[in-house]
């Protein structure tokens, strides 16, 4: 069921939906017939996910979590234990959960929609947006470069100190770049967080207001939120962090930006499902996910994208844990600006991870063979089980 749509949240998803979309190719992937997926059983299906990813649960002491699939056209849920050890209540397709930094790919979404309405431009400086960085240092990057994390060498996190958006932005109108834009890759919530800033003052909103009143529904959404409403709050899961305690996200400057999303594994597969398949979104929206697949720099086993990263498919177990190892999100890394993308782009596989102090989250799809999944949970366990998980079912479904 639906919300009724009130006059303000009409005009929001107006600035979503009506102003003219500019040409723009697609992706390869997006242009080419997908490839057979393998054919399997929904028994089969359903035996391959189980011998993945119910070993996780006692190996790293997940109290809950959900996996979702879709192959050959048909979507699967498998869930595990508990939303919440408190009331017992299971997990389901429908509990809402922490996305941590896969909500990046919701602010790549964002600011790529923002430009394909002619709000702004993504070789924007964010000075044009927020009046208080014009003439910092800061200030002589893109968007780009702040959404690809290859703006500043920020670092991975705010200091402790800063806490509010505000004290944000003063920290960065004081920062001192380390680094030439475009030229080393260092992961960044306030990097990609400043983008997002950027992109909710040239819509002239907060940001996760747009985001609950415009762009959640209009992708399909009905259980995403950055702000959960006090009618789900029963459904919104309870995580467990490493001293066994359970809890929820903490917010900080940026939070909403760069982690802050809640959404169920029904929602996320579906959004899996519209990266694949976008026709049935508008112009504007079918543009912007054709420019957060986009490849941007080549960053040792994996490409950078705005929100995504992606790999050849198919592509080994190690290869996909080094892209998403803790080298690539701690240490900067060497980027190289592609100019066309370096492999075949109807065979990519993108994809994303994501964490909070109590929930982790990932997310895989490849386009060019109709496959993807997600997977979310009440427990931040490693990415390499996340990934190896994920790669042992997309290598059966998907094989090259």
């Amino acid at each position: 069921m639906t919300d009724k749509i009130n006059p303000q949240r009409r005009a929001l998803l107006g600035t979503l939906g009506a102003l003219a979309v500019p040409a723009l190719a697609l992706p390869a992937c997006a242009q080419r017939p997908p490839a057979p997926a393998a054919t399997l059983s929904a028994g089969e299906v359903s035996a391959l996910v189980e011998a993945a990813y119910r070993p996780l649960l006692q190996t790293h002491a997940i109290d809950g979590m959900v996996v979702g699939l879709v192959e050959g056209g048909r979507s699967h849920f498998f869930s595990y234990g508990v939303a919440s050890r408190a009331s017992s209540a299971p997990a389901t397709p429908d509990t809402l959960f922490e996305l941590g930094s896969l909500s990046k790919t919701f602010t790549a979404t964002l600011a790529c929609h923002a430009q394909a309405t002619g709000r702004l431009a993504l070789t924007d400086t964010p000075g044009k947006h927020l009046p208080t960085l014009r003439g910092s240092a800061i200030d002589q990057a893109t968007l780009l470069d702040f959404g690809t994390y290859t703006a500043a060498g920020l670092p991975l996190q705010f200091p402790d100190a800063v806490q509010t958006d505000a004290a944000a932005m003063a920290w960065l109108r004081s920062f001192k770049p380390t680094v030439a834009p475009g030229t080393v890759r260092q992961y960044s919530n306030p990097s990609i967080g400043l983008m997002g800033h950027a992109v909710a003052a040239a819509l002239g909103k907060p940001y996760a207001t747009v985001c609950d009143e415009a762009l959640f529904p209009a992708l399909g959404l009905q259980r995403t939120f950055v702000q959960v409403p006090d009618r789900l709050m029963a459904d919104y899961a309870w995580g467990i962090n490493r001293a066994g305690q359970p809890v929820r996200v903490n917010p900080g400057a940026f939070a909403a930006e760069a982690y802050g999303v809640k959404s169920t594994a029904r929602d996320m597969l579906h959004f899996v499902q519209a990266q694949m398949q976008p026709g049935a979104l508008p112009a504007p929206l079918r543009s912007a996910m054709a420019q957060t697949q986009v490849p941007r720099y080549e960053v040792g086993a994996m490409v950078q994208g705005l929100g995504w990263e992606q790999y050849p498919w198919p592509s080994s177990d190690e290869r996909m844990l080094d892209g998403n190892s803790s080298a690539m999100a701690l240490q900067p890394q060497s980027a190289s600006a592609l100019t066309a993308p370096p492999w075949d782009a109807s065979a990519t596989l993108f994809n994303k991870t994501g964490s909070t102090n109590g929930f982790g989250a990932y997310a895989a799809f490849i386009p060019g063979r109709q496959v993807g999944l997600v997977m979310l949970a009440n427990r931040n366990f490693p990415n390499t089980a996340r990934v190896s998980a994920a790669h042992a079912v997309l290598t059966a479904l998907a094989p090259g």
